[in-house]
């Protein structure tokens, strides 16, 4: 990969928290098997924590991602707010301090903008 493959996005704070959060998410409460990392991109539960781990780095310092990085970042935060299952689910707003409303206005904005600027969904 080159620096030519990398997206800068310009994030609000809050889309720049949500997304680090989300991913800070998955060293608490959330849980991701095999089957579900795979899903999500990554090579297994071990290379989804050390991505996950890469990548809420990279978010919190504003650098640019791999249009598969910002999908992959996307995905998992999506999952570890919305799923009871694998993700923070109902413990969502007390794990991270955001409720359910601000979240997903935040997040429509954040998916919509990764859309457009990372074309997240031909990664």
């Amino acid at each position: 990969m080159t620096s030519q493959d990398l997206i800068q996005i310009d994030l609000t704070d809050a889309e720049r928290h949500l997304i680090v959060r989300g991913l800070l998410d998955w060293g608490g409460p959330a849980h991701a098997t095999a089957a579900l990392a795979v899903a999500m991109g990554f090579e297994g539960v071990e290379d989804f924590h050390v991505q996950v781990s890469r990548l809420r780095a990279s978010l919190k310092a504003g650098q640019p991602l791999s249009p598969w990085d910002w999908r992959r970042a996307l995905l998992a935060t999506e999952i570890v707010f919305a799923s009871d299952i694998f993700g923070s689910g109902y413990e969502w707003s007390t794990t991270t301090g955001l409720s359910d409303e601000e979240t997903i206005r935040t997040l429509r904005r954040l998916q919509h903008k990764l859309a457009k600027q990372a074309r997240v969904h031909r990664a």
